[in-house]
């Protein structure tokens, strides 16, 4: 296929409600959209999930939007391309910007299923029909709120719950939603807030039965992540620290984690986020499908990510309905009990919502 127009959305929509972490809380979604066309008049849609502020890696909005001008839509366009695997071979040159990366390859990836007439999840090599999806609670002024976020879930039928932590928000408030859920299929998020100095309490979650302690230590460390598994009895799952197939690989052999948080967006692609997936399944390791609080483009390709084989615990691709008022998609992403049907249409599987698409739209660029 021979991409012949391409087109950058610059786009915000306002969130229900603040989410807050460790690092920084996110009221307004700022993100880009890439809509891809080719010479059969094909389209395709990729969004960057990139925030604001280089809070969870380096890349912002606006590093993308540049990254995307001046380098991988010239790289890409009017190029002949067998295959969407090809555009990662043809930006390998251009260092790190996964997330930029990853707004064009999927969007390419879309093109490609709708041209074969088939959903998006079975091109990649999906095998579910159905996915677990599980909620993901940011860090609550009360615990009061905690509860109403986590009752709210249960309510839902969600599959599981994660929840945010930091130093000073962490042991007491585990401690208080274990006495009060008791069978709660729970995970803690910690974003890096912490070091090997907190070993200690980092042991103490141990005592609550957690499904996972997701990225305790520094975003770009492997190696003390390896040191802390060694002494911790819950699996950590390590998110922000692979960013590449060559990172899964070097947490496999040190041991590092026993769980990975495959997100499309800090990888990379679809490509890159399918040899992970590979590597954990011959590795033995368990694999799940994060969220960036993405709008329902990066919703649905992740939701296909998350059909793959050996994707075994639940995603945190909630419901469009869960973070935002109107979405961008139509039909939106539904969650039924804890469980998301794929779609059986091609490509992502959802139109967009044209009067949405635009309303959301702050800035454009066309390609050509």
């Amino acid at each position: 296929m021979k991409l012949t127009k391409i087109i950058l959305r610059k786009m915000t929509m306002r969130m229900k409600n603040p989410f807050t972490t460790s690092f920084g809380t996110v009221q307004d979604k700022k993100f880009i959209i890439v809509e891809v066309y080719d010479e059969q008049g094909f389209v395709g849609y990729g969004e960057c999930d990139a925030f604001e502020a280089p809070w969870y890696t380096e890349e912002t909005v606006e590093t993308c939007w540049y990254m995307l001008q001046q380098f991988f839509i010239p790289a890409l366009l009017k190029q002949e391309l067998n295959h969407p695997s090809d555009v990662r071979r043809l930006l390998m040159v251009y260092r790190r910007n996964a997330m930029a990366k990853a707004a064009i390859e999927t969007a390419i990836w879309d093109v490609y299923a709708k041209k074969q007439n088939k959903p998006l999840y079975q091109v990649i090599g999906g095998t579910q029909s159905t996915i677990d999806i599980g909620v993901s609670i940011g860090l609550q002024t009360t615990t009061a709120a905690l509860y109403e976020k986590i009752d709210q879930a249960l309510l839902a039928g969600y599959k599981r719950v994660k929840v945010k932590i930091k130093p000073g928000q962490d042991i007491a408030v585990i401690r208080s939603i274990r006495s009060r859920y008791k069978e709660l299929p729970l995970m803690v998020d910690a974003n890096s807030a912490y070091t090997l100095d907190d070993l200690e309490l980092l042991q103490s979650l141990d005592e609550f039965n957690l499904l996972m302690i997701e990225q305790p230590l520094a975003a770009d460390d492997i190696v003390q992540h390896a040191t802390l598994q060694a002494q911790l009895k819950t699996p950590i799952c390590l998110d922000e620290s692979i960013c590449s197939l060559k990172d899964a690989m070097t947490a496999i052999e040190l041991q590092a984690c026993k769980i990975f948080n495959i997100k499309i967006a800090r990888v990379g692609g679809m490509e890159e986020a399918r040899l992970i997936h590979h590597a954990a399944q011959q590795a033995g390791m368990k694999v799940w499908c994060g969220g960036m609080l993405e709008a329902g483009i990066g919703r649905a390709h992740s939701i296909a990510l998350a059909s793959l084989p050996y994707f075994s615990l639940p995603g945190d691709t909630a419901a469009s309905s869960h973070y935002f008022a109107e979405d961008i998609i139509s039909p939106e992403v539904m969650v039924d009990q804890g469980v998301i049907h794929l779609s059986q249409r091609p490509g992502i599987g959802y139109d967009v919502n044209q009067d949405a698409y635009e309303y959301f739209t702050i800035d454009k660029q066309l390609f050509e």
